[in-house]
């Protein structure tokens, strides 16, 4: 009998639940170019709702998002500053290079900070004076939570502080919460407060709220209205998009609050791994659905290096995501439930003996 597969790799492997598809197959549409659709309209009215601010934008995905927030507020030749294993700039294809014809200038991780989030003091000293060799800084983009730092949030003092810094320096401050989500269920403060630090947020739909398709881009009305124009260029302009906006409704509405069970579940998971001896790490880091799971020296004696365990894990039915030669990313999601994850670590167990 075949081994029944586990998909961790990421929370943007999951199927449309059947509620889901019949909130999609009912959706009321017209044309969203036209600015007539209904539906996308009611989400990006309710998101704005939701995160406090003026206007929102539904986009393709987060990384479309992500692009227009910058083709918004940037001028070709503009500085964007961002941690260095940001999503805008790690895994974004260098969009805000190639297409808003930006550079980017890193802040730096502190001593005693969680990784991929930075001080106030950090984006303060990476800040350059005003000098005709260097470029325009325009832009912050922080992220939340943040994927590769391991899923980690940020307090609502941090925000506020980096909110200070790029105010004292006419920066405008985007944030890349494809999980914000998941940052509001995890520190029980609301998407308005998360949000309200940032001039625009971008928010996943289809990660932890299980969606098909989709991101919304939130902010004021003139910046939106700039990048809604930026998404026809982009060709982001769909046209019965409500059959997808109404994935997004009924996400929001029904899938929030669920996120709990998965930060549950994926602390759970942790403990489970870090009992392997493949594994050295400490589960208490965890703080949402994302499981960093770093080797111990010893797996990597035995198996060469996590690109290589990826590989075994697949063949045994686990999949899951090397995310640096010593490090693997397993991801809870609203398919998986205790009962399939408890099989995990005792399969992985099996590459041990």
């Amino acid at each position: 009998m075949a081994i029944k597969t586990i998909d961790l790799r990421s929370d943007t492997v999951t199927q449309p639940t059947l509620a889901m598809r019949e909130a999609m197959a009912s959706a009321e549409v017209g044309d969203d170019v036209m600015r007539t659709d209904p539906t996308v309209i009611a989400l990006e009215e309710k998101a704005a709702d939701l995160f406090g601010k003026q206007a929102g934008l539904f986009t393709p995905s987060g990384t479309m998002a992500n692009l227009l927030a910058i083709l918004a507020q940037t001028k070709p030749g503009d500085e964007i500053l961002t941690h260095r294993e940001s999503h805008v700039y790690y895994y974004e294809a260098g969009g805000y290079a190639a297409l808003a014809g930006c550079s980017v200038r890193f802040v730096d991780d502190q001593p005693d900070v969680k990784r991929g989030i930075f001080t106030a003091a950090a984006l303060r000293s990476a800040i350059r004076p005003s000098d005709i060799h260097f470029p325009n800084p325009s832009l912050c983009t922080i992220e939340n939570t943040h994927n590769r730092g391991g899923g980690v949030t940020w307090t609502m003092d941090q925000l506020q502080a980096v909110r200070e810094v790029a105010d004292d320096h006419d920066l405008r401050v985007h944030c890349d919460g494809a999980r914000i989500w998941n940052a509001s269920i995890a520190c029980g403060i609301s998407l308005k407060d998360l949000a309200s630090t940032s001039d625009t947020l971008s928010a996943c739909l289809s990660k932890g709220l299980g969606c098909p398709v989709g991101s919304v881009l939130v902010g004021d009305r003139e910046t939106i209205e700039h990048a809604r124009h930026k998404r026809k260029m982009l060709g982001g302009g769909m046209r019965q998009a409500g059959v997808l906006a109404a994935a997004g409704l009924y996400a929001i509405e029904n899938h929030f609050e669920r996120l709990q069970e998965d930060h549950d579940r994926a602390k759970r998971l942790a403990h489970q791994l870090a009992d392997l001896k493949i594994f050295d790490f400490d589960p208490e880091s965890v703080e949402t659905n994302l499981v960093y799971a770093k080797l111990s020296q010893s797996a990597m004696e035995s198996f060469g290096d996590a690109f290589a365990l990826e590989t075994q894990l697949k063949d045994i039915g686990i999949l899951c995501y090397a995310e640096s030669a010593w490090t693997l990313r397993f991801v809870t999601h609203l398919d998986l439930d205790c009962v399939v994850l408890d099989e995990v670590a005792p399969r992985i167990n099996t590459l041990c003996e």
